[in-house]
């Protein structure tokens, strides 16, 4: 099975019933969902931190923040490097774990 996303597929579940995420709540959840998936699939922690690391570049590149929060993270995302982006990730996973 294929673990990489596309963008395609990404857009497609950043959606919910033709809603995007308004809330920071939203995200949380949204990625909650898609990181216990993972889990389920057997991602490690790695696997799914590249995961959300795609999904942050897709929406850094691709969505307008629809909150402050939202914002605050694309904000650091668009200065941080490669590496400080991959370590975001891993907290971001962290993050919606607890």
């Amino acid at each position: 099975m294929d673990k990489q996303l596309n963008d395609q597929e990404i857009e497609n579940h950043i959606y919910k019933n033709g809603d995007s995420l308004t809330s920071f709540d939203d995200f949380r959840e949204y990625l909650r969902g898609k990181v216990d998936l993972g889990k389920k699939l057997g991602m490690d922690e790695e696997q799914l931190a590249n995961s959300a690391q795609k999904v942050a570049d897709y929406l850094a590149d691709k969505q307008s923040p629809k909150n402050s929060e939202e914002r605050l993270l694309q904000e650091l995302w668009n200065v941080g490097t490669e590496e400080e982006q991959h370590k975001l990730s891993h907290m971001l996973v962290r993050l919606v774990q607890e």
